[in-house]
């Protein structure tokens, strides 16, 4: 792709987002109120599917072309963290969005309850070994905001564990950031009706049984403390170095379309560039035989 044909590609990205009934993704602002209601899970007026699917694939095109760069440039790492409540489309996320990606430069990570080991070790420990390197993209499925989320919400801990962590995660993250790994982190926000649409499919199909669990009909039951504790992770830990985007994910071809447009701005903003050829390596191959 020339160039030219480049521009035109970031020009009729931007344009979509108009023409497609959309706004962009915008972080988490903690000074004002976090609107965590139904009607946010959803985008009034959106474009139809294939209208939608036809622009995320253009995205995913621009964001492969840019992987490839990032990867060889090797200054920064990229982590994008996914949370959301059960059924929200974190793996849909990771299997349209992700799967645009070169798998040699993508790792992910998902965290279900922690080891016995796990549990020896500070909450962070687990995490901080699975951040991606640099020149690598890494996705978290869940991840050390479960942390202030389930262990809130569930009572797997006293208040006076789980409430300091929200400064010791602002400060990991920062650490992070500093040393090359640029986090963006969503919540995938779904209304309580498309919830148990979701929840009903994976158990009226066979071939998604193994999906529904007992305790998704638990955490149901306590959707106001979730809700509560989303909204306090989310103000709290929304920072200029790892910001929180809530992405309405009631429509799953709007949610893929905002995620790939987000990471392409991501991507595009570090203007990753390839290695020039040392001049001893560019000397040698002249005299290849």
């Amino acid at each position: 792709m020339s160039s030219h044909d480049r521009k035109t590609s970031r020009e009729d990205a931007r344009v979509d987002v108009e023409e497609l009934g959309l706004d962009r993704l915008v972080p988490v602002n903690p000074a004002a109120p976090l609107d965590l209601g139904d009607e946010a899970a959803r985008v009034r007026g959106a474009a139809g599917k294939k209208d939608l699917e036809h622009a995320t694939r253009r995205l995913l095109d621009r964001l492969e072309e840019l992987q490839d760069a990032f990867y060889a440039d090797g200054r920064h790492a990229l982590l994008l963290v996914l949370q959301g409540r059960d059924a929200s489309g974190k793996d849909g996320v990771i299997k349209t969005v992700y799967g645009a990606f070169n798998p040699t430069g993508v790792r992910v990570a998902a965290f279900g309850p922690p080891s016995s080991l796990e549990l020896k070790h500070d909450f962070l420990w687990r995490v901080h070994q699975v951040v991606p390197p640099r020149g690598m993209v890494g996705v978290f499925n869940r991840s050390h905001y479960e942390d202030v989320l389930a262990v809130r919400v569930r009572e797997l801990a006293s208040e006076d564990v789980w409430r300091p962590r929200y400064a010791q995660i602002n400060a990991f993250e920062e650490m992070l950031h500093a040393n090359g790994v640029i986090i963006r982190k969503c919540f995938l926000h779904v209304s309580r009706d498309e919830q148990r649409e979701r929840l009903q499919e994976r158990f009226d199909d066979p071939r998604k049984n193994w999906k529904f669990r007992l305790e998704d009909l638990e955490d149901r039951a306590r959707w106001d403390e979730y809700t509560a504790a989303y909204t306090e992770a989310l103000t709290r830990c929304s920072t200029p170095w790892a910001p929180w985007y809530v992405v309405p994910a009631d429509d799953k071809a709007v949610r893929n379309y905002l995620i790939a447009d987000m990471l392409l701005r991501t991507l595009e903003s570090l203007r990753s560039t390839y290695p020039v050829i040392q001049p001893d390596v560019r000397h040698a191959a002249k005299h290849i035989d």
